[in-house]
């Protein structure tokens, strides 16, 4: 469990008036089958921040638990060459290790891509800085704070 890393989100995510109820948990909820089961949710509600990179830049997919995203296809849609950024790559533009990036409050804004179906549930959840700790959000709500660009990510 990473205290640090969720005093840290809770400080980013203040100043954009979101004050979260963060849950923590003695199990991992790193991936999204983990984290419905901690939760008792269904998988699609458990939001994943991905990083990838996008011509050399970050790009954070936010996607539904079970959804896969296609980089190919979104590259189209946006216009970059889309790969897959590594471990460092993802906790030097994020300021989170993988499995506990947040949707909100990174270490350098980033460009956002919202996967379109998480706006079917009326709440979701993600990580809120660790492994082991997440918060609930409205879906509007979460692709509003996030400036994301709501696309089909499949």
């Amino acid at each position: 469990m990473s205290a640090a890393g969720v005093a840290r989100f809770l400080a980013a995510v203040e100043p954009l008036g979101l004050r979260p109820e963060v849950r923590e948990f003695g199990e991992s909820t790193h991936t999204a089958v983990e984290a419905a089961a901690a939760i008792g949710c269904e998988v699609a509600a458990i939001v994943k921040s991905l990083v990838f990179e996008a011509d050399g830049s970050p790009l954070l997919v936010l996607a539904s638990g079970p959804n896969r995203v296609n980089t190919a296809a979104l590259g189209r849609r946006l216009g970059a060459a889309i790969g897959k950024a590594d471990a460092n790559a993802v906790k030097e533009a994020s300021g989170y290790s993988i499995g506990g990036v947040p949707p909100l409050g990174l270490l350098t804004p980033m460009r956002t891509v919202f996967d379109e179906t998480l706006l079917d549930l009326p709440i979701v959840w993600a990580a809120a800085g660790s492994a082991t700790a997440v918060f609930a959000i409205e879906p509007a709500e979460l692709a509003r704070l996030s400036g994301a660009e709501v696309l089909p990510i499949g």
